[in-house]
């Protein structure tokens, strides 16, 4: 392994313990972003595919444009099929769960949530939809919900080979893995690892697994972590550092050109990722450095719509494209 995109270096766990299989097949609950701290985005690389379960709606859409092989579902899974209550943490959406108390320990954090209806299915009834086959590993992060995801899944007809649970809760630390060991154990499955975040199990009829896994966590430097990486365009030592000022001087040069919808798109993005808690209006100021914004008779949305309609922006806009565009022949 060359890379760890995982919070806790799980992916380093699974590939010593699936080094000799080149096409597997996962059950991600709880998937998250698509690559960072993602546990089966390295197992994708390798050639892998699998079922992606992720309830939020932007993290889910991300996964199409970067992991295709996969099947993405934005269910909750649960019990039941019906609809439950889903507890949505604004710019945390790690600490996003069906389990109120745990939302409301965001707060620790100066994050909010908001809480929404959601469609919540058995885990079975997705694998049975995705026409998986046979599945190696089946992980689970759903901060605080694992035992309604266990319990949505039919252990005669779905047996994983592994499976890791996240077994702390990061709030409390406490053992609530206790709460729902007794349904894997009780499945045919073996414990066999705790990596200090995440408990492993291995099937019964696949335990010649068990001497594949380590015998202690791993050290954090025992692989390059893709965290320690940091931004593309800023690490001279990122892996995508040439791709990203490509990309950097393609779209800059491009700038004049695009659509409206789409400039305002990329500001849009932009100010959240820049300042994800600034109020809009507020941070349009900084992008043209002049009190014309905001404007207090308009709403947010409009004041964008004005700015991108004005000459101060496009103005800008040249003065970046004309270093990428071949206006000043700059190096």
């Amino acid at each position: 392994m060359q890379m760890s995109y995982a919070q806790n270096l799980e992916d380093y766990v699974l590939d010593q313990v699936f080094f000799d299989i080149a096409q597997g097949t996962y059950v991600d609950v709880g998937g998250g972003h698509p690559v960072a701290d993602n546990v089966s985005f390295f197992a994708y690389l390798k050639g892998w595919r699998g079922l992606i379960v992720e309830p939020q709606e932007t993290l889910a859409a991300a996964y199409a444009g970067i992991r295709p092989r996969d099947t993405v579902v934005a269910h909750l899974a649960g019990r039941t099929d019906g609809e439950i209550a889903f507890h949505v943490v604004d710019g945390m959406h790690g600490l996003s769960s069906a389990v109120q108390a745990n939302a409301d320990s965001a707060a620790k954090y100066g994050a909010s949530y908001r809480t929404v209806k959601h469609r919540v299915r058995p885990l079975s009834h997705l694998i049975d939809e995705a026409k998986l086959g046979a599945i190696d590993f089946l992980k689970i992060d759903v901060e605080g919900a694992e035992a309604d995801v266990l319990a949505g899944i039919d252990f005669k007809r779905h047996r994983p080979r592994v499976i890791l649970v996240e077994a702390v809760n990061p709030n409390t630390s406490g053992d609530e893995w206790k709460i729902w060991e007794p349904i894997i154990l009780g499945a045919g499955y073996q414990f066999v690892f705790f990596d200090n975040l995440n408990r492993f199990y291995v099937a019964e009829e696949a335990a010649a697994l068990k001497e594949r896994f380590p015998k202690e966590p791993a050290a954090w430097d025992k692989v390059t972590h893709l965290w320690d990486c940091g931004r593309a365009a800023e690490r001279a030592d990122h892996p995508d550092r040439v791709l990203a000022e490509t990309l950097i001087a393609g779209l800059f040069a491009s700038l004049p050109t695009l659509s409206p919808e789409m400039l305002e798109r990329f500001l849009q993005t932009g100010l959240g990722a820049r300042q994800p808690k600034a109020e809009t209006a507020a941070a349009i100021v900084q992008l043209v450095g002049t009190a014309e914004w905001p404007r207090a008779d308009l709403t947010r949305a409009e004041d964008l719509k004005l700015l991108l309609a004005s000459d101060r922006l496009r103005a800008g806009l040249g003065r970046i494209a004309c270093m990428y565009d071949g206006g000043h022949l700059h190096e």
